[in-house]
């Protein structure tokens, strides 16, 4: 569980220790809710400071009591999820567009 204290807002940073205790810096992009869970959305500092032609992965992590993250539970929900995120995206997308 990574802990906060209180709801980051979007654009906000925290840091998390990856699987070989190096300290990872995230930035908060949104969040959602599916299902009547919330969900944030984050992407690593790293991933856009580097100047890169791949893609730049997302990543969800559901939020809890307390504001804090917890990691998802099993692969169904983290396909739901995404689907979910990629349909917000393309909404807000198309909004911006017919503006």
């Amino acid at each position: 569980m990574l802990q906060n204290e209180g709801k980051l807002d979007i654009g906000n940073t925290f840091k998390v220790l990856d699987e070989n205790d190096q300290e990872q810096e995230l930035k908060v992009l949104g969040y959602f809710t599916v299902e009547n869970t919330e969900y944030v959305a984050v992407i690593f500092i790293e991933d856009i400071q580097e100047e890169s032609e791949e893609d730049i992965g997302i990543f969800f992590f559901r939020v809890v009591e307390n504001k804090n993250f917890v990691m998802m539970e099993s692969e169904d929900e983290f396909e739901n999820v995404s689907a979910a995120y990629i349909k917000l995206e393309k909404n807000n997308f198309t909004k911006k567009k017919n503006r």
